[in-house]
């Protein structure tokens, strides 16, 4: 989705159990999160091409949600009988129905009868942007609208609105992304949906990797040691790895060493926090020298140890040379 300062309108609506509304309904004050707690949550999520539904589907598959993109309507019963099944592993779900399958509205009240009738609380999301927005975002993706035809995307936008009229009206919630961040899009759906035992806590990644081998794709800050002197050219430390005491002691004995660290954590105080605000909930940070070896892997358990003594993150260390 398009980055900016804007930010997502939301109007929610309240649902009774069996209710079935003619029309938009009134401005009410959004179900509470807390009701069956113990028995799981659904979330639906549906609404306009291009207005974020699959963002919205990985940011509730990091708080631990089981997710489904493009559920066919038709098997949103048969999933239900699944997770009945299986409650452990579908305990919480969120399920992302859209117009490639046809209108979802009728599967969704028949779905919200029968978890009623088990007590668990289903929320539905539906997500909207401006034309304007839309048509921007399947211009930079060069997605193909689903319902695209001669006539343009501006077109099968319209159509689609018309088709999901239904579903909107169901919705407890309805969410205009146009203009609307990633962060503020995670703050604005996790406000309306039960999160329990959730922290905005961020999980840090910290992987070693020798340069010779390549660097890691996946990592979003990569550091470079190779300025330390390495412990390879120490007869008594080039059999051992970096885990081991002695080329602890030779690799943060040096004067640089600790400097060095002083800055990485100094650096990941300042930006842990922005990162959170902008959606992110997984930080890669990778350490490298020659082998991957030595360096690297003193260098990685000292960081770690650091950043879990400051708090505020979920820290786990990853040696991915360690074997070769």
């Amino acid at each position: 989705m398009p980055r900016s300062t804007g930010s997502a309108a939301t109007t929610s609506r309240s649902r009774r159990t069996g209710d079935r509304p003619a029309g938009t309904a009134g401005p009410a004050a959004p179900r509470s999160a807390d009701a069956a707690v113990g028995s799981g949550n659904v979330v639906v999520i549906s609404g306009l091409s291009g207005a974020g539904k699959s963002q919205a589907s990985k940011l509730f598959e990091d708080l631990g949600y089981y997710c489904v993109d493009n559920l066919p309507p038709d098997l949103l019963e048969g999933f239900l009988v699944l997770r009945d099944e299986d409650p452990e592993r579908y305990r919480d779900v969120a399920l992302v129905l859209d117009i490639r399958a046809g209108d979802p509205s009728p599967a969704i009240e028949n779905a919200r009868d029968a978890l009623a009738a088990r007590g668990v609380p289903m929320t539905v999301l539906f997500l909207e942007a401006n034309d304007a927005n839309l048509v921007s975002r399947f211009s930079e993706t060069r997605h193909r609208h689903p319902l695209q035809s001669r006539r343009g995307i501006q077109a099968g936008i319209v159509e689609e609105r018309r088709r999901l009229a239904r579903t909107r009206d169901v919705a407890d919630h309805v969410l205009d992304t146009s203009g609307c961040s990633i962060g503020q899009l995670k703050e604005r759906l996790f406000s309306l949906v039960p999160r329990e035992g959730v922290t905005d806590v961020l999980q840090v990644d910290v992987l070693t990797f020798g340069f010779k081998f390549g660097i890691p794709l996946e990592a979003d800050l990569v550091f470079d040691v190779r300025f330390l002197t390495n412990p390879y050219y120490v007869a008594d430390l080039k059999p051992l790895s970096g885990l081991q005491q002695p080329v602890r002691d030779y690799v943060l004995g040096q004067p640089q060493a600790s400097r060095f660290l002083e800055l990485v954590v100094e650096l990941l105080q300042l930006t842990v926090p922005a990162y959170r605000t902008e959606g992110k909930s997984r930080l890669m940070v990778a350490l490298g020298c020659t082998g991957g070896y030595h360096r690297s892997i003193a260098r990685a358990e000292e960081l770690a140890e650091r950043l879990r003594r400051l708090g505020g993150m979920n820290v786990a260390v990853f040696h991915r040379e360690l074997e070769r």
